[in-house]
């Protein structure tokens, strides 16, 4: 049973080592995904400062950072 369960193991690590292999040597690359993925981040990035501007958040959200850092610097 644990013979079994090792070599079971063994199969998955080596599994995933030619995974991420393939992965770096780019034969399996996702091609695009990247500009994709920047994309989407550049507008939850966008969509988070049209809300803090929206709700006029930008006040209190800098005396928060403010006061933080005061209580941490001790100033």
């Amino acid at each position: 049973m644990v013979t079994r369960d090792w070599t079971r193991a063994t199969v998955r690590v080596q599994t995933w080592a030619r995974s991420v292999s393939d992965r770096v040597r780019g034969r399996e690359r996702d091609a695009g995904a990247g500009f994709v993925e920047y994309a989407g981040l550049m507008i939850l990035i966008a969509g988070i400062f049209v809300m803090i501007r929206g709700l006029n958040l930008a006040g209190t959200i800098s005396t928060a950072i403010g006061t933080a850092v005061r209580n941490v610097t001790g100033g």
